[in-house]
């Protein structure tokens, strides 16, 4: 099996949170979302009737802002010699060791830094703080009136020992020992690698640097509740082109373009659908 820098990277996270249908594209790199909202109850007269509403439903346009790619090359007598693996393995980790962190970190430091959502700044969080940090947080949504079902709680991986030695357990006689809580008050948890876990990001163009990198200024997160229908993830393009050595016509080698056109929202009526946790910054 080949060998590649950096091979341990975990599956994406924020994938969960995709919309069942695709979003209504209108243009290149717009895209528009219904938003419809409703006035109160007002009084009833027995001489007048009903008092009138309004009912206002609205197309809001939304511009994806990110385009990122990456040409990935492979001479054909290096993948002949490894009988054809070369090419599959490389552009399969590139994927995943590349792309899929990306996303994630863009997509939680986008949803980190919307204006309007509720936000706490702690200390490092500890045995003793962390579950009434995470209650806090669930009161802070009760009291916002955030619907109960769907809440997804994201923690920071480095909690997990914390989280662990939180709570009381009762061992059971299988033979077996399984710590790692998959969920917490009816909210299932996702345990986020702290190197996607910003609240603002770097995108390197690809001259120097490569990838991304923790924005200046930006906080680490500890954790993240996130109410689902209150974002939009969107990819407008994500596509790999394959090109083999006798269609290349730059040189005697595999080649593997990928490009993908995306963003991330948060929609301007439902910021009280995410509630953000994080550290101060050092």
């Amino acid at each position: 099996m080949p060998i590649i820098d950096g091979i341990y990277k975990a599956a994406a996270v924020t994938q969960g949170m995709d919309a069942a249908t695709r979003a209504d594209f209108t243009g290149v790199n717009e895209v528009k979302v219904l938003k419809v909202s409703t006035t109160g109850l007002g009084d009833y007269s027995r001489e007048n009737g009903y008092p009138k509403g309004d009912v206002t439903a609205v197309w809001e346009t939304m511009q994806l802002t990110e385009e990122r790619g990456k040409e990935i090359s492979v001479d054909r007598m290096d993948n002949e010699e490894t009988l054809g693996l070369t090419f599959g393995t490389v552009t399969g980790e590139f994927m995943r060791l590349h792309v899929i962190p990306e996303l994630d970190a863009y997509r939680f430091a986008k949803y980190a830094s919307k204006s309007g959502i509720s936000t706490v700044t702690g200390a490092v969080l500890t045995k003793t703080t962390i579950i009434e940090a995470i209650d806090e947080a669930v009161r802070q949504m009760n009291a916002d009136e955030v619907p109960l079902e769907g809440r997804k709680l994201y923690l920071n991986s480095d909690l997990q020992p914390i989280l662990n030695s939180a709570l009381n357990r009762q061992w059971g006689s299988d033979g077996t020992v399984n710590t790692v809580l998959s969920g917490y008050n009816n909210m299932p948890i996702t345990w986020v690698p702290p190197t996607r876990f910003y609240t603002a990001l770097t995108l390197n163009p690809g001259t120097a640097n490569w990838g991304y990198a923790k924005g200046a200024g930006a906080a680490d997160v500890n954790f993240m509740i996130i109410y689902p229908p209150s974002i939009l993830q969107v990819q407008k393009f994500a596509l790999p082109k394959i090109f083999d050595p006798d269609t290349n016509q730059d040189k005697d080698a595999w080649k593997f373009q990928f490009r993908l056109y995306h963003d991330a929202f948060v929609y301007d009526n439902k910021v009280k659908g995410i509630y953000l946790h994080k550290k101060p910054v050092a």
